[in-house]
């Protein structure tokens, strides 16, 4: 296994992050995704900056919190990263359960064979019978075919009239 970054980080995808970035701000958030350039996506993150302020020559810090959602942190800006917690337990139940299933053709031209539902052994959902279905397809009855196409496919038109029998 390569021990690029890319490797590394990808361990951590689904896990909250604190970011703290160049002019000192730090986001915390859930790690989605990156990319070569080392660009993050964070959900749910929340941005937070230390404020200093000086009144009578006391200086006073006070932090400031936003909530961005769902954000990109340039990867240029970026100065450190550490995992503040473990990915939510509910990650697991939003992927759907793998396990056996039922492959069936579903081609065009087949009719659907219900065999593997139980109670309709054999039969065939309503609206999906073998007849064809009038208007469905094809040219509707009483349209007039293209010129030159009403003979069938292949033949030339017929002679214009009384142009030469010999």
């Amino acid at each position: 296994m390569p021990s690029g970054k890319g490797s590394k980080l990808l361990r951590y995808v689904e896990h909250r992050l604190r970011i703290t970035l160049t002019d000192s701000r730090t986001i915390t958030g859930t790690f989605l995704a990156f990319d070569k350039h080392l660009n993050l996506v964070l959900a749910d993150s929340e941005e937070f900056r230390t404020l200093k302020g000086s009144k009578q020559n006391i200086v006073e810090e006070r932090q400031e919190k936003r909530n961005l959602g769902l954000i990109i942190l340039r990867g240029e800006n970026v100065v450190s990263i550490a995992v503040e917690g473990p990915p939510p337990p509910s990650a697991a139940s939003r992927m759907t359960p793998g396990g056996p299933g039922v492959a069936v053709g579903a081609g065009r031209g087949s009719v659907p064979t219900m065999n593997h539902i139980p109670g309709q052994m054999g039969q065939v959902p309503m609206g999906l019978g073998g007849a064809p279905i009038a208007g469905v397809g094809g040219i509707p009855m009483g349209a007039m075919p293209p010129p030159g196409m009403g003979m069938g496919r292949g033949m030339p038109p017929p002679p214009p009239p009384g142009a030469g029998a010999f």
